[in-house]
């Protein structure tokens, strides 16, 4: 995984000791809302209130005319057809407005447009079959906002239009008889991170006439599916959907939901349903057809909910080859041409990449090398669309605004977008935007981990875990607390599951703790035991022998400079890219003696060059480190396949005559 730059947040002391205080709870629980923004009176209060936030649903605008418009339909016997989405949010709205307007009486159908032939949102074709089938009224949950011209000519075929959404809104607002979106200017509201189940569940309180509490008890499930699927913020009232949400899915799951609890070893919680839920919902809009998550999640036979789940499974798993297929293709790419990882922005594309699973294997790809990612798949037409990963402080949307030239299509968030183009400027786009990349952020920025707060390990106990439980439940906007435990010395690493994970004894000051790091065998940790080390850590409220179970985040070396290794880095692809050099990439015969001599001492280097880096840097810098490396491979002096072996030296070798080192010399001195 990339190197990830530690960021800890800061929190006035004085203003979270009155907090704890005030609302009688530990120290540092007070110290840690104080941290993440929640540091007056009523956003603690509301943020630790077991009561159910309640948002006046007629505090979006349009709201009223929304109700009104389907109130009217279902009393006047009109079709009513929800017009959804494909991905988990859009299927749990469709669902529960579904639900509701049968409870209701209406006459009412769904439709979700297919991934693969249709795309996102209202289309021509779809609006024409909605019609014939006697549709009065449309009504969409999860998009809608951005179909101007489909709105219009919903209207000349005579029918009428509600939009729910909670996407961005553009120049101009599509014709409707209303439009709900919380992020209208004129709404009244202090909250607006809505997902669209959200907005959805928002629309029922606003037509029904039974009370909030009972529409909550029959609809919460869902709407805290799709706000954790969606991953908007859990503040505000979304934390309420997701606290009630979850109760209702542990205490009185629906039939549909049933067989997901019976599989879960423990209660279902927001890291449960964001990855066994959520992409067993996904998975139908992504490699089929998302009316049948809708039907799945409607059913109420028990043992026909038990077959749909097991199909969904299957899908699931289907949906996971075919992920770790594109992953061994977009590497072996990388491993073929290096450049590609080099570049500021990283663009692969491959024939036959499915166009559902493009985006999950860019935010892989993003978090492996920790850079704006597009992965790209190729029809057998030579039709190109793609999806884009990127980190905060690097607004992808901007960036492929620069080279909209290239596209066919576009569109997207800060930190996820997608795109349409033809083959042949699939090179002409990386080149763009990576021009773009390296013209305007002269130093990229860094992944950051946020760290909630230092902690010394005395403090890792029983009583932790109880008084962080009032932070759940976690997600985006609140995440799962991150605690850095600094300058730990390793004093065993274990091999747990047949080697699949590890477990590190650290010691500080004659206190152990054990921490697990998944998905990394001890052989594939680059620390030895002695080494002192910082770890970010994630408490469990799950006890291990009366202990606390500790899971790492991320392990880093003890004295890095974070900075300086960013810094360093940044001035190394911009030589490999641009040419640009200085002193500073030049491994002179100190700086190559001291690389040899670590390496000599260790008999080789089984890690990455990375890792390298971080036992070195007091001696060298990023790129005389890897101009090094590359110098000692043209002189013969070591084999290097992603782990350096040493080989047998025949005589003196001159370094300095080496490719590498003549062409980086040359460049500095015409500099």
């Amino acid at each position: 995984m990339a190197h990830k730059k530690w960021v800890v947040r800061q929190a006035d002391k004085d203003r979270a000791t009155a907090i704890s205080e005030k609302f009688n709870i530990d120290p540092l629980i007070a110290y840690m809302l104080t941290a993440r923004g929640m540091d007056d009176d009523i956003t603690a209060s509301k943020f630790l209130a077991d009561s159910y936030e309640t948002v006046s649903p007629f505090n979006f605008a349009d709201m009223e005319e929304a109700a009104f418009t389907v109130g009217d339909a279902i009393d006047c016997g009109e079709k009513i057809c929800i017009y959804g989405d494909y991905d988990c949010d859009g299927v749990t709205a469709t669902t529960l407005m579904l639900l509701f307007l049968q409870s209701e009486g209406a006459d009412v159908f769904a439709y979700i447009p297919d991934r693969e032939q249709e795309g996102y949102g209202l289309n021509r074709e779809a609006v024409d079959y909605i019609h014939s089938q006697g549709a009065n009224l449309i009504v969409t949950v999860d998009n809608g906002i951005s179909s101007i011209d489909e709105a219009e000519y919903i209207y000349s075929l005579g029918m009428r239009l509600v939009v729910t959404d909670h996407h961005q809104i553009g120049d101009a607002l599509p014709r409707a008889e209303a439009v709900v979106n919380p992020h209208r200017e004129d709404n009244d509201l202090d909250f607006r991170e809505y997902c669209g189940a959200g907005v959805a569940f928002k629309l029922i309180c606003a037509i029904s006439d039974e009370d909030v509490s009972t529409l909550v008890d029959r609809y919460i499930d869902l709407v805290a599916l799709g706000t954790i699927a969606d991953v908007v913020p859990l503040l505000g009232e979304n934390r309420s959907f997701v606290k009630q949400g979850l109760h209702r899915i542990n205490t009185a799951p629906r039939k549909s939901i049933a067989p997901f609890c019976k599989n879960c070893k423990d209660r279902i919680g927001v890291t449960e349903v964001a990855f066994q839920i959520s992409p067993r919902i996904n998975v139908m809009g992504r490699l089929g057809d998302a009316m049948k998550a809708v039907d799945f999640l409607l059913c109420e036979d028990e043992k026909e909910c038990e077959k749909k789940y097991l199909q969904l499974s299957e899908q699931n798993a289907k949906r996971q080859e075919i992920e770790k297929n594109i992953v061994d293709s977009v590497e072996k790419q990388i491993a073929e041409n290096p450049k590609l990882a080099s570049d500021r922005v990283i663009v692969v594309a491959g024939k036959g990449y499915h166009h559902g699973i493009v985006g999950i294997v860019a935010s892989r790809i993003l978090e492996h090398y920790g850079k704006p990612t597009f992965i790209i798949g190729i029809d057998d037409k030579g039709f190109a669309r793609g999806s884009a990963r990127s980190v905060d402080g690097f607004n992808i949307v901007n960036a492929i605004s620069a080279c909209s030239d290239d596209l066919l299509k576009f569109g997207g968030h800060p930190l996820a977008a997608g795109v349409s183009l033809e083959e042949e400027k699939i090179d002409l786009f990386r080149k763009h935007i990576n021009d773009y990349a390296y013209k305007n952020y002269y130093v990229m920025p860094a992944q950051e981990l946020v760290i909630d707060c230092k902690l010394a390990p005395h403090y890792i106990n029983v009583d932790l875990v109880n008084n962080i439980s009032v932070l759940e439940p976690y997600g985006n906007g609140n995440p799962s607390p991150v605690f850095g435990v600094y300058k730990m010395k390793i004093a065993g690493l274990v091999s747990l599951a047949d080697g699949k994970h590890t477990r590190l004894e650290l010691e500080k000051k004659g206190k152990r703790i054990q921490v697990a790091k998944f998905s990394v065998s001890p052989q594939d940790l680059p620390f030895d035991v002695g080494d002192i080390v910082n770890v970010a850590i994630n408490v469990s409220n799950t006890l291990f022998n009366g202990k606390p179970s500790l899971r790492a985040v991320d392990i880093v070396l003890s004295g890095v400079d974070d900075d300086r290794y960013f810094k360093e880095k940044n001035d190394y692809e911009i030589y490999k890219s641009q040419g640009v050099a200085d002193k500073s990439l030049y491994p002179d015969r100190d700086a190559c003696a001291a690389v040899y001599k670590y390496l000599r001492a260790k008999g080789g280097f089984n890690y990455s060059l990375e890792d390298l880096y971080f036992r070195l840097q007091n001696e060298v810098t990023y790129g005389q480190l890897m101009h090094a490396v590359k110098a000692f491979k043209q002189a013969g002096l070591i084999e290097y396949n992603g782990k350096i072996i040493l080989k047998q030296s025949k005589g003196k070798v001159d370094l300095a005559s080496t490719k590498v080192l003549t062409t980086l010399k040359g460049r500095i001195t015409s500099g």
